[in-house]
């Protein structure tokens, strides 16, 4: 399965049902994708008699329809994710956006988001012929970029969501439920470099995420604090995403494309 079957099929998607929040394309007489527990506002035609009668209760027929998709990507550029053990970060959320593109057929649409507005992808050849992100020096202003795609995307789009997330306050937790429910979200929350455990001791000359530097001790309390800390704030971003009916996934510094396809639930990109 490729990652454009797994968003026809809405795999891997939180099934929060309700109106608005839509759970799989629908067709008309095209692949049966399975039999489903009928709900309100299921179109009646849908209605397999044969399979309610064997079961008791309202079944309804799931097929995939032949539609052309918008997928659209909103990417991280700020100083932290400029960092990384072996590489920057931001190579791994690169190559994320480029499998996620990359997935489009010639009907599709795609679209860059970021605070400043929409457009096509900007994607330019590397001497080996490989295709990559043109860079940009724009500092990521998180809710600029959430309303934008909210306001700039027709209602349906596939939309993928790649950053550390280090300015998601609670305040934006109202605008993930809206984006959660207008179209079908994949947020890849970035794994901390450090996830494993701070590699430091003794006095240090720390560096902040976004800038900034201080002086601090680092000893075993220190280490298995931080590590605790990490855990701790991957999971609750992981969950917050969740919540608001996203489909969710770990960037690793290692490879962004299989990251992007281990959230839905596939081998590889």
């Amino acid at each position: 399965m490729t990652i454009r079957e797994a968003l026809l099929r809405a795999r891997r998607r939180p099934r929060h049902l309700g109106a608005g929040s839509p759970t799989i394309y629908r067709g008309d007489g095209y692949e049966f994708v399975e039999l489903r527990a009928y709900v309100a506002g299921d179109d009646v035609r849908r209605i397999d008699w044969a399979a309610t009668a064997r079961s008791g209760e309202l079944q309804t027929r799931v097929v995939l329809e032949d539609v052309a998709l918008t997928l659209a990507a909103v990417l991280d550029e700020s100083p932290s994710m400029r960092v990384g053990r072996r590489r920057p970060l931001l190579d791994a959320g690169r190559e994320a956006l480029q499998a996620w593109f990359g997935a489009a057929t010639g009907e599709d649409r795609c679209i860059r988001v970021t605070a400043q507005g929409v457009t096509p992808p900007a994607l330019q050849r590397s001497a080996h012929g490989a295709l990559g992100w043109t860079p940009r020096g724009d500092r990521f202003d998180v809710a600029r970029a959430l309303r934008t795609a909210r306001a700039a995307l027709p209602r349906g789009t596939a939309l993928l969501a790649v950053g550390d997330w280090y300015e998601l306050d609670d305040s934006l937790d109202r605008e993930l439920a809206e984006l959660g429910a207008r179209f079908d979200c994949t947020a890849l929350v970035v794994r901390d470099p450090w996830y494993d455990g701070l590699p430091l001791g003794g006095f240090v000359r720390l560096r902040g995420a976004e800038g900034g530097y201080t002086r601090a001790y680092v000893g075993p309390r220190e280490r298995a604090a931080f590590r605790e800390a990490v855990r701790r704030r991957e999971r609750g971003l992981v969950r917050r995403f969740e919540l608001a009916n996203w489909r969710t996934g770990v960037l690793r510094e290692e490879n962004g494309a299989e990251s992007l396809a281990a959230a839905f639930g596939l081998a590889r990109a």
